[in-house]
């Protein structure tokens, strides 16, 4: 198990410095700067700018300096907000996106799981073909139609919901079944899947020959074994969440990260565009690890340390 943990720290090391350095020079890369998009500035308070920020430096230097300031998580200050840092705008702006993000995987687990098993269990009978048309309709729509005909009905038509803004519970609903909507659908067909997979196997049909009840098979050894791809996806799942948030938290008006990446890109705010970039590369690195990590809980037949296989 150290073995691997050394591993994977470093190998994540790696991936994140690629992933630093590839968004850097994309940056680098795009036409303009934020500055050239105010109105008529002078050429003397541009270069009193450029020199401010250092953007005159080498682009060798640049990366350099960059680099030492992710290692001590100063990542600058933002260059169209100019009282706000991007320490301050995560700060402020995660624990909106991360509680937006919880509240959809929940609603994704429990509903994916809870699908995909009665279409198992009831398998090719209508509970069965209903599950999967809804996993279907969740696939096949996109979140942000999704979200605009959440809002239409329940918000416009029937007044059960806010329309948008953050700040209550019933705010956070709509938002959350419009971002949990595709990831239940994926769930719920895997779980399915693995479900009716696992149900024909040789030791359910012993466990239940041995009278053990129907539903302590169904839990402890089809649910459990079943789950092990669904768990596989939550690496994928938390990027889905993370980055479809962008989308549903500028639809719905919700200050989080999203909102703030969205408009780093509108007003060419680099700092802004690379901290984040790196803030959630180190969360999606740090989710799939802990993933990895829980294969051995669900599976204890899964070794992680070929030392202890």
């Amino acid at each position: 198990m150290g073995s691997y943990i050394r591993k994977r720290f470093f190998s994540n090391l790696l991936a994140l410095w690629v992933i630093v350095t590839i968004t850097f020079f994309l940056m680098k890369a795009i036409p303009g700067d934020p500055f050239t998009q105010e109105k008529a500035l002078p050429k003397e308070i541009l270069q009193s700018l450029y020199e401010h920020y250092k953007l005159n430096d080498p682009w060798y230097v640049q990366y350099g300096n960059y680099l030492k300031s992710i290692l001590t998580w100063d990542l600058g200050p933002s260059f169209k907000y100019k009282a706000r840092t991007v320490n301050d705008i995560i700060k402020s702006g995660f624990p909106v996106s991360a509680t937006l993000g919880l509240e959809a995987l929940s609603i994704s687990l429990f509903f994916g799981v809870s699908l995909g098993a009665i279409a198992a269990l009831k398998q090719n009978r209508w509970q069965d073909y209903l599950a999967m048309v809804v996993a279907v309709i969740g696939i096949s729509v996109p979140s942000f139609i999704l979200a605009a005909f959440l809002q239409y009905f329940f918000s416009i038509k029937l007044d059960l919901f806010p329309v948008a803004r953050w700040g209550t519970f019933q705010q956070s609903v709509l938002p959350a079944l419009a971002l949990a909507a595709l990831p239940t659908a994926f769930i719920a067909r895997l779980t399915r899947a693995n479900m009716v997979e696992v149900l024909s196997m040789d030791y359910i049909k012993t466990a239940r020959s041995k009278g053990i009840g129907s539903g302590l098979v169904i839990l402890k050894h089809g649910l459990r074994n079943a789950l092990l791809p669904v768990v596989t996806y939550l690496g994928t799942l938390t990027a889905n969440i993370l980055s479809g948030s962008f989308i549903i938290e500028k639809i719905f008006g919700i200050p989080g990260l999203g909102q703030w990446f969205i408009n780093s890109i509108t007003n060419r705010d680099y700092t802004v565009i690379m901290g984040i970039t790196v803030f959630y590369s180190i969360v999606l690195l740090s989710v799939i690890f802990l993933v990895d990590l829980a294969y051995g809980w669900i599976d204890p037949r899964i070794k992680l340390d070929k030392r202890s296989a």
